[in-house]
């Protein structure tokens, strides 16, 4: 699938894609917490946001509990902008599934369905491990 992606042709750079996703999936976040999730310099991601607020593709906005602090946030056409490049790689991937023989693309099928499995039983064991009370380990017994 990376490589599905890294051949579409590309009119930004992976950091500035990995930031709108990001802004997509995280809703609004200063600049200091992007940075530090997308792995550059505060500095850099400044230049990175105001180069994609010039393109209309996010915008900055006060923070309702910090008014001295600006969240970036993505605007409409960033959002239609992550969208669209989403779909094309999407399609790029389903082309090359399509060209598999058939016993190939049954056996990502149900590679497909039991990786989703592995997915849900993780996500199920998070949930029982946050609701569980704190272990006892350590405790001497009377």
């Amino acid at each position: 699938m990376a490589a599905a992606v890294r051949s579409q042709p590309r009119d930004m750079s992976l950091t500035s894609l990995s930031t709108l996703a990001t802004l997509e999936l995280t809703g609004p976040r200063r600049i200091t917490d992007l940075a530090a999730r997308e792995g550059v310099m505060q500095p850099s991601m400044t230049a990175l946001v105001s180069t994609l607020e010039r393109s209309g593709l996010v915008e900055r906005r006060s923070d309702p509990s910090d008014r001295r602090v600006a969240l970036v946030a993505l605007t409409s056409d960033g959002t239609d902008y992550i969208r669209a490049r989403r779909q094309a790689g999407v399609e790029v991937f389903a082309q090359l599934i399509d060209d598999l023989p058939a016993d190939e693309a049954d056996a990502l099928s149900a590679a497909v369905t039991a990786i989703a499995h592995v997915q849900r039983l993780d996500e199920e064991r998070r949930k029982q491990t946050q609701a569980a009370p704190p272990s006892a380990a350590g405790q001497k017994h009377p």
